[in-house]
């Protein structure tokens, strides 16, 4: 076996895994942000549901492209997973009610 080919298949096989993921995290923040009640998110000083409820669902469509394309958009899958991850540490603890944020007052 040729060594660029195998290198060119590790890398591949990494980027469907890491496309699986980010679509994984994507749709874990899409499905807390609709659970969410709209009126936590103004009380708690964090954008608008809707704000959020469009950025979840943008990072998960641009997921889902990426792995339908194996794993051919990274950098727009990279903003994406950054949108989820975003959401899921700073908005989710704050509209959930078990604290969050660093200003708690």
């Amino acid at each position: 076996m040729n060594m660029m080919y195998a290198a060119q298949l590790i890398e591949y096989y990494l980027m469907i895994a890491l496309s699986v993921v980010i679509v994984a995290l994507a749709v874990w923040a899409l499905v807390d942000c609709l659970r969410r009640g709209a009126d936590r998110f103004a009380q708690e000083g964090k954008r608008t549901k809707g704000f959020w409820l469009g950025m979840t669902v943008a990072s998960t469509a641009v997921a889902l492209l990426g792995v339908f394309s194996q794993g051919g958009i990274g950098f727009l899958q990279l903003i994406g997973a950054c949108i989820a991850c975003v959401y899921l540490a700073d908005v989710k603890p704050a509209v959930s009610g078990k604290g969050g944020g660093w200003y708690n007052y």
